[in-house]
């Protein structure tokens, strides 16, 4: 069709027509024609002189891209726990109903499609949802998804709709460092500038600072690695695909101190000889694109970022931002660097590593926003300063993204090493039965845990910290996040793919009360199976929430078993066929096989 090849040209053009930018073309061709025909990827195939296979195979992996027609309003509800502890799910069979079409399937004049989606990072004001993947919904209510749905059978547009919707809080409940008072805007900078960039180096490792993302790597030891690596061109890239449910930090970090954030990527740049920063958006965070960018552009004005930084000949460096397009994986460095690059974003085998080669095969460092939020600060007080705050080796402060069961759910910045107890006090938390730190790949907390710390040598984690009452049904919390690695599973490794799938069945045969005590022992050695045998860490860490519940909340499993036995007419290799089928693969091997 003539309007396809010419919106084709239009964004190939904008794109510069490169194929590392595969995913960023994608991205504008969807938001000008809704989906995304088999024609305008052909199209996009032959300019980029790309195979067909692999731009659709791009197309297929992400989950806000759709290769099929989509609804005019494409409504997808967040289905992280705290959102359905809100009353999500009544809500959505609500719109459901009051619009008649059914869930995940577009209604017959293409007007509406209501689905599901992983965690959008509004978990402090669910229960919230995405419309046509850029703008949110928060605090919804049985009166807004009347009002809504209204809405949508008049056809207003999603921009004509009551602002206060949309409106997003901060909800900072307690701030430190990072949260409080920032540096003015290049006063790290001119610090950094100061003590030259091996200086500048030296007080990041004398900070003993540690990546704020989870995995806590040494962030002097890799802006080090990287800075050594022989390269054409070094590359500092922000991690802003915060996509672990119950994490929201990055959110009000990029929202309302971005300045703190790009002065942080500035200073590595400095430190790495790096000219060039990437930022990766999640597609949730869409709605933060235009404000960034404004950021960006006053930080040129400032000159902040562009050539010869405050007038330093030959530190030259700017800023990109790409957003992603809906994938968990994502969150891992080299998935995302493959996703920068415009593929599938399947982790990578390392070694090589990013900071050998990375970005287009560039030595790259990769740090979290939070992260960048630090090295600014240290670049201003100094790494001394820094070393003296938390524990000797958990050092600085920790945002904490608390939601939940809480009568003041937000952020809470500590100094490492505070007590968990601490911090469900100062959020009201009450009759708590257990607290899942780091999100659904981090560790479930029983009351006998609360006197422990937050700390890489204790409680280690991502910045997620979800209260759950006595009230709550372990079990479901758990089936909860089963459903989440199943969901989020890139499909690369078999035991991860397949293993994350029969994790689910096994889960919704004890809902269904199906189950023996036997399921929960095949529950364990899938897990063990899976820890040691997956391609990345989202297969390895799939199990942990279960682990964790199966041990300290047992009887909210036992509580699902209606007989030693399976029920009447219950067909095991029925199971297992299905399991094939919703993996699109049977090769599973004989382990596998044997735990179906």
């Amino acid at each position: 069709m003539r309007h396809h090849h010419d919106a084709v040209e239009a964004v190939l053009t904008r794109q510069h027509r490169a194929p590392h930018r595969l995913v960023q073309v994608l991205r504008a061709l969807q938001a000008t024609l809704h989906w995304l025909p088999r024609d305008v990827l052909s199209q996009v195939a032959d300019a980029l002189h790309l195979p067909l296979a692999h731009v659709e195979g791009v197309a297929g992996f992400y989950r806000f891209f759709h290769t099929q027609p989509v609804g005019q309003y494409r409504v997808l509800f967040s289905d992280n726990i705290t959102d359905r502890m809100r009353g999500s799910e009544a809500l959505l069979h609500a719109l459901c109903e009051r619009l008649k079409v059914q869930a995940g399937v577009m209604r017959h004049d293409g007007r509406v499609s209501v689905a599901t989606t992983s965690c959008t990072g509004l978990c402090d004001q669910g229960p919230a949802l995405l419309i046509n993947h850029r703008q949110v919904i928060s605090r919804l209510t049985p009166a807004r998804i009347e009002h809504m749905a209204t809405l949508i059978e008049a056809q207003v547009p999603v921009a004509q709709w009551p602002a206060e919707w949309s409106h997003v809080d901060d909800q900072i409940r307690l701030a430190d460092i990072k949260l409080g008072v920032q540096p003015a805007p290049g006063q790290g900078i001119a610090a950094a500038i100061a003590r030259g960039p091996q200086g500048m180096l030296d007080d990041i490792k004398r900070s003993k600072l540690r990546g704020r993302g989870g995995a806590g790597f040494a962030t002097g030891t890799k802006w080090q690695l990287c800075r050594n690596f022989p390269g054409q061109t070094h590359y500092v890239v922000c991690n802003a695909d915060e996509g672990e449910p119950g994490t929201f930090k990055d959110r009000v970090l990029l929202s309302s101190f971005a300045d703190t954030v790009f002065e942080g990527m500035t200073i590595a740049a400095l430190v790495v000889g790096a000219r060039q920063g990437l930022m990766y958006l999640r597609g949730e965070y869409r709605y933060l694109l235009e404000p960034l960018q404004a950021v960006l552009q006053r930080r040129r004005e400032q000159h902040l970022l562009g050539k010869a930084i405050q007038g330093v000949g030959g530190f030259d460096f700017d800023i990109e931002i790409h957003v992603g397009a809906g994938a968990y994986v994502c969150g891992e460095e080299s998935a995302l660097i493959e996703s920068l690059e415009g593929k599938r974003g399947t982790p990578r085998i390392r070694p090589p590593f990013p900071v050998e080669a990375g970005y287009l095969g560039q030595p790259t460092t990769v740090n979290n926003v939070e992260t960048f939020c630090a090295a600014a600060h240290i670049a201003v007080h100094g790494g001394d300063w820094w070393a003296r705050i938390g524990t000797p080796q958990s050092t600085g402060t920790k945002i904490h993204s608390v939601s939940g069961d809480c009568a003041r759910p937000g952020l809470y910045e500590y100094p490492m090493g505070t007590r968990i107890g601490r911090i469900l006090e100062d959020c009201g938390a009450t009759n708590t039965q257990a607290v899942q730190v780091g999100g659904p790949s981090g560790v479930c907390l029983s009351p006998l845990d609360f006197g422990r710390r937050i700390g890489f040598e204790d409680v280690p984690t991502a910045g997620a910290f979800m209260v759950f009452d006595r009230t709550r049904d372990m079990f479901e919390v758990a089936r909860n996040f089963a459903q989440f690695f199943a969901h989020e599973s890139c499909g690369f490794c078999t035991p991860c793919r397949v293993g994350t799938e029969l994790v689910v069945r096994r889960m919704d045969k004890l809902k269904n009360g199906w189950g023996s005590s036997e399921d929960i022992q095949v529950l364990y050695q899938l897990d063990k199976l899976m820890h040691g045998a997956t391609h990345c860490g989202l297969g390895a860490a799939a199990c942990n929430p279960l682990r964790d519940t199966i041990a300290k909340f047992r009887p909210a499993y036992e509580q699902h078993l209606k007989s030693l036995h399976f029920a009447p007419g219950f067909d095991l290799d029925a199971e297992l066929s299905q399991a094939r089928l919703a993996t699109g693969r049977d090769d599973r091997g004989a382990h596998l096989e044997n735990l179906a």
